[in-house]
């Protein structure tokens, strides 16, 4: 069976590859070789896989050398459209650091102008009260000359009714001895004197009362422009102060508690100021200036609390994000590992600062974070700043937003040049652009 499907296989070869012969002559002899079907399969065969390599590695060559030149323009384009949104985030980045030394220069403004309007304010209450105390002197003065008036007028009375009605010598009859009417007469001179002066001063008491309580009246309206204006001032500066802290998942009820508890001296910065009722009722005035006086000790609070947490920016220079708080591909291990905070791209050396107050905690070596500095804040909040070529504090030692605590760099575990931020509550770590989103539109 085999040698016949041989046969078989041999014979459709010769008719496909019929046998040839090679001659090789030379000076003194010719030779051939032979070629049999087989032989000349396999040269086809041979030559048929290096034309068809050939033809497929030139194909390959020539698509690569396309998708080449292809990703190399597609490159360059997603270069030029990188850069372009890196130029745009930069005068975004400029745009708000403007707004924010605006909307600072504006607080500050409201602030001068809030004490100034509570000078005034304290200024008018004192004479509104010299102005009360002025009136009922001169109310007291009015009540006696009427007094004295009354009694003069009953005295006068008397005295016309016992010289009518007794029978001692009249001493308003001419035949008598002129003395006594002189007397009398001189007498009655001065009660007129007297009453009329009294008139003239109670007129006067009255017109000066007039005028007192139209002075009142405009000083009331005066007190009631600058308590609305002072009212609108502290709805203006506490109510963005507020959203800040919301929007930073801070609970402001006891971060405000904590910080009075802190500032709570007598005499100190946040003591509110009274006014002495005397024991009456608090008037409507004295309500709405300590409303305002507790707004005004609330917004202390508040400064003193944003100066303690972290609202501000690491890297004032000229500076890239690299990668955000959340979940990445490690490009070691081909996994997906947590980010806990964000990345800020920049030169080496680049100036890095505190964003809040507080006391360094560590300041060192640490695995994966290189050169670190840990910063302990109030309200158990805490930063750090990882991957610095150089450290500029110490532990122990207390900084205060914007103080210079190292340079950036490439220490530890990195791919780049690059300062590693994170912010931590009670322990755990939390997205830091929710603190420097929260602050934009305040600072």
């Amino acid at each position: 069976m085999r040698t016949r499907l041989a046969i078989k296989i041999h014979s459709f070869l010769e008719r496909v590859f019929p046998e040839r012969r090679v001659f090789l002559k030379s000076d003194t002899d010719t030779r051939f070789i032979r070629l049999r079907p087989e032989t000349q399969l396999i040269a086809f065969a041979g030559g048929s896989l290096v034309v068809a390599w050939s033809i497929i590695a030139t194909s390959i060559l020539l698509m690569d050398s396309i998708g080449a030149g292809n990703f190399r323009e597609q490159a360059k384009r997603d270069q030029t459209t990188y850069q372009a949104r890196l130029n745009d985030l930069a005068r975004q980045r400029d745009d708000r650091a403007a707004e924010a030394l605006a909307a600072q220069e504006r607080f500050n403004a409201a602030l001068d102008q809030i004490s100034m309007m509570q000078s005034e304010l304290l200024r008018s209450e004192t004479q509104r009260f010299e102005l009360e105390t002025g009136i009922e002197v001169v109310q007291s003065k009015l009540r006696q000359a009427l007094k004295y008036r009354e009694e003069a007028e009953t005295q006068l009375a008397a005295l016309k009714e016992s010289a009518e009605g007794t029978d001692t010598p009249n001493v308003f009859d001419k035949g008598n001895d002129p003395v006594p009417v002189d007397f009398l007469a001189a007498a009655l001179a001065r009660t007129a004197e007297e009453r009329d002066k009294v008139v003239a001063d109670a007129q006067e008491a009255l017109d000066l009362a007039d005028e007192m309580a139209l002075e009142i009246a405009l000083m009331k309206e005066n007190n009631d422009q600058i308590f609305r204006q002072l009212e609108e001032a502290m709805a203006i500066s506490v109510e963005p102060l507020d959203k800040m802290f919301r929007n930073a998942g801070l609970p402001t009820e006891r971060i405000l508690d904590q910080v009075r508890r802190g500032y709570s001296g007598q005499g100190g910065p946040l003591t509110p100021i009274s006014f002495s009722t005397r024991g009456e009722e608090i008037s409507e005035d004295m309500q709405r200036a300590n409303w305002l006086l507790g707004k005004l000790d609330e917004l202390n609070l508040y400064r003193i609390a944003a100066e303690k947490a972290p609202f501000a920016m690491p890297v004032k220079n000229a500076f890239r994000f690299t990668s955000g708080y959340g979940f990445r591909r490690d490009p070691k291990t081909g996994g997906r590992r947590m980010h806990k905070g964000v990345d800020f791209a920049a030169p080496v050396g680049t100036d890095l600062f505190a964003t809040a107050d507080g006391v360094v905690s560590k300041a060192g070596w640490q695995s994966g974070y290189g050169r670190m500095v840990t910063i302990q804040h109030d309200f158990g909040i805490e930063t750090r700043y990882a991957h610095l070529s150089k450290i500029r504090v110490k532990v122990g030692q207390k900084v205060s937003r914007g103080d210079h605590i190292g340079d950036m760099g490439a220490s530890g575990r990195v791919t780049g040049v690059h300062l590693h931020y994170e912010v931590r509550v009670g322990g755990k770590a939390v997205n830091p652009m929710t603190y420097i989103k929260a602050a934009q539109d305040v600072f």
